[in-house]
């Protein structure tokens, strides 16, 4: 074992293909056993757990990051061929236990071939025999073992079968000692062969332990996964260089490595099928009667947006009501806090800060939880390959894989778990290209605003004879902002994130029922990483933002309040009440004008005014960046309404349009408002989406770029709406 694990116990790498049930299985192996953190600057999750052999002896298992095979053209990827070698920091497993979908074992075979040539004890674990079995085929398992060399063992991840003869043979590999049988050899061209051997003398001693075995599997890795611009950065520069070097020399002599190499592995395994595979039968399976209809251009594409309106309707209702539990529930512990502590600077730190600052983190675990749950049933069921693959087209002109579909379409709800829904794109350059590009969807966040506007600014009316132009108006904004994210998304693919297209390689693996303690523990573990990660980031924010509309504080204010609670004592009691209401929403108004986040909106409303705003919609920007819907509030507090304002609220909306400037001209007219929309439609006023970014990221490179570029272009398209309808005299 390598001795850089601190770990004395021998470690057994889990690998496989993606939907092969690998996860089901090492959850099955480790029970509750198990650690999840990350691998060292990536956000792929580091999965491991402690399972017991035959004899009582504790092995630690390590899930490792699926793979289609060993080639890499990305960190993740590389990652996978980390981790079953033991290079590049991560410690050399003892041995290999390799899932392969009994259903797909020619393409799961071409990783095996691969796995196999690492030199490290490998067993074998053929799941999914009984799905074979129902198109009425059987894997010959004898026959398999012979041409690979290794054990061979029948196991249903899904219905725990096969467990035991499988950690048989894995206490067996183990006493190995790590001299594993020899790996099957394939026939190679002659001019390939010397390739790999010049390569492999780059390979550095660490790598190949001295095995000419493995430094030649290295080789061949290094000739399909190097390129001129890649992710991968593990790779010593001296096996780079003669990679890159080797493969520029082939194509010169109108050679082609890659397909080469990859040609040869097929030939093997095609060769080689009729033994494995026996009594095949013609006819359809079920899989593929459902694929007709799932796969079908346009019964498919419909089919797959009513599953997506379920899935919409669920991050935009019905996580409502939880929501709102959520919220009443702080609201409870903010009330509490207040009668347990003394009235003060103090207590309004704690219930306005912290409280607020909690609530603001968990309020989003309803939507976090169900989208993760959708996402866990459509990878179970087998249905998210057929979604990828429905989309790729689509989503193949902006840059992107058919797998960006489902997080785009999540940001409609909320940017935050759309953001975390990228972890199931494998390509670092993807995930990013989609998170600068999400929060651009417009998610429910942004409704109040649209709804407070619109309706303040644009009587009912309809056009066209039965056309709603409020409606209209809110459909627009939608259409707009997909529009924008979709042209962004293309612009960035062809700049910033310019580079070889990688194609959407997946299998269809067969539908099957969902395994729930799967699903429900995945679930948990990425609400528990929402919470421990991004919670902190929104969290300090959220407590920053209350310090800049909090101080310093207006002492004249305060007086001038004093003096109005007292001379409301002499009222009756009705109108007592409603003027300590009104007093209390001036005391609000006057220091929030006079607060840090007021003087920063009148040090901005020069750059703003461009765009039709005025300084007090300056402080509602600040204050919108906490949550976009804290717009409302707070301008509830700048026009004296009280903080409880809400887009509904009748008395906000008059202050809106009566609102003037000092030589009476109206503040708010329809072409502020569209603008004012469009400014929120594209600006990046959220930090719960910053710090999900930052979470996902683990940088602030990205969430400042994002900012940055967003906020750019709300400017740039409010200014054009702005001054473009004033030139034509709206």
């Amino acid at each position: 074992m390598d001795s850089s694990t601190t770990d004395r116990r021998p470690l057994v790498a889990l690998a496989g293909n993606p939907n092969t049930g690998k996860t089901t299985l090492f959850n099955r192996l480790t029970g509750l056993r198990q650690k999840v953190g990350n691998y060292a600057g990536v956000t792929v999750e580091r999965v491991a757990g402690e399972c017991a052999l035959p004899d009582g002896a504790k092995v630690q298992l390590l899930d490792v990051p699926g793979a289609y095979s060993l080639a890499a053209r990305s960190r993740e990827e590389e990652l996978a061929l980390q981790c079953v070698a033991g290079v590049a920091g991560e410690p050399r497993p003892d041995a290999i236990v390799l899932v392969v979908d009994a259903t797909q074992l020619s393409r799961n075979l071409y990783l095996a071939l691969q796995v196999l040539e690492l030199g490290t004890p490998v067993v074998v674990a053929l799941n999914m025999a009984d799905e074979l079995a129902k198109r009425g085929e059987r894997v010959d398992v004898a026959a398999l073992e012979r041409e690979l060399g290794a054990p061979v063992v029948l196991v249903s991840a899904l219905h725990d079968r096969g467990f035991a003869p499988l950690l048989e043979q894995v206490a067996k590999a183990l006493a190995m000692g790590g001299d594993a049988r020899p790996a099957p050899r394939r026939k190679l061209p002659q001019e390939l062969e010397a390739d790999l051997v010049e390569v492999g003398r780059a390979v550095p001693e660490a790598w190949s332990l001295g095995s000419a075995m493995r430094a030649r599997a290295f080789a061949e890795w290094a000739l399909l996964s190097v390129e001129e611009r890649d992710e991968l950065e593990g790779v010593p520069e001296a096996l780079r260089a003669r990679a890159l070097a080797s493969r520029e020399a082939a194509a010169k002599s109108g050679r082609s490595t890659d397909d080469a190499l990859i040609a040869a592995r097929y030939a093997w395994i095609d060769e080689r099928m009729p033994r494995f595979v026996v009594q095949a039968s013609k006819t359809r399976t079920k899989s593929e009667r459902i694929d007709a209809v799932l796969l079908h251009p346009l019964l498919g594409f419909a089919l797959f947006l009513g599953a997506m309106v379920v899935v919409f309707q669920a991050l935009f209702a019905w996580s409502d009501p939880l929501i709102g539990l959520v919220e009443g529930a702080m609201g409870h512990v903010g009330d509490a806090a207040r009668e347990l502590l003394p009235p003060g600077l103090f207590a309004d730190f704690v219930v306005e800060g912290v409280v607020a600052g909690v609530g603001s983190v968990v309020v989003f675990l309803p939507q976090i939880l169900l989208l993760f749950l959708f996402i866990g049933l459509m990878e179970d069921t087998g249905y998210m390959a057929r979604v990828a693959a429905l989309m790729d087209r689509v989503m193949r002109w902006m840059g992107l894989s058919g797998r960006a579909f489902v997080p785009m379409l999540s940001g409609y709800a909320c940017a935050v778990p759309a953001i975390l829904a990228t972890r199931t794109m494998e390509r670092r350059r993807d995930r990013l290209l989609t998170m600068l590009v999400v929060p651009l969807m417009t998610c429910s966040a942004r409704l109040p605003v649209y709804t407070l506007l619109i309706g303040a600014l644009w009587p009912p009316a309809v056009v066209a004879g039965f056309i709603p132009v409020q409606g209209l108006l809110m459909a627009a904004m939608y259409l707009f902002s997909t529009l924008v994210a979709l042209a962004a998304a293309a612009v960035l693919s062809r700049t910033l994130f310019r580079g070889q297209g990688a194609p959407l390689i997946l299998e269809l693996p067969a539908y099957r029922l969902p395994h729930w303690p799967s699903v429900l523990g995945m679930m948990r573990q990425r609400a528990w990483s929402f919470l421990r990660e991004a919670g902190g980031v929104i969290l300090a924010c959220t407590i920053a933002l209350w310090f800049l509309l909090s101080f310093p504080k207006d002492e004249a204010a305060e007086a001038r309040h004093a003096q109005a609670v007292v001379a409301a004592a002499s009222l009756a009691e009705a109108e007592q009440s409603a003027a300590v209401e009104a007093a209390d929403a001036r005391l609000a108004s006057e220091s929030l004008a006079s607060s840090w986040g007021g003087r920063f909106g009148h040090a901005i409303e020069p750059l703003i005014a461009p765009l039709g705003f005025d300084w007090k919609i300056g402080v509602g920007l600040v204050g919108a960046f906490a949550a976009r819907e804290v717009f409302v509030s707070t301008m509830g507090v700048v026009y004296g309404i009280g903080g409880d304002a809400d887009e509904e609220s009748g008395t906000l909306r008059e202050a809106i349009k009566a609102e003037a400037h000092a030589d009476g001209r109206p503040v708010y007219t329809p072409l502020v408002g569209l603008s004012l929309m469009v400014f929120f439609a594209l600006a990046a006023q959220c930090m719960s989406t910053l710090a999900a970014v930052k979470r996902e990221t683990r940088s602030w490179r990205w969430p400042a770029f994002l900012f940055a570029y967003m906020t750019a272009l709300a400017w740039v398209a409010s200014f054009a709406v702005h001054q473009g309808g004033r030139l034509l005299g709206w």
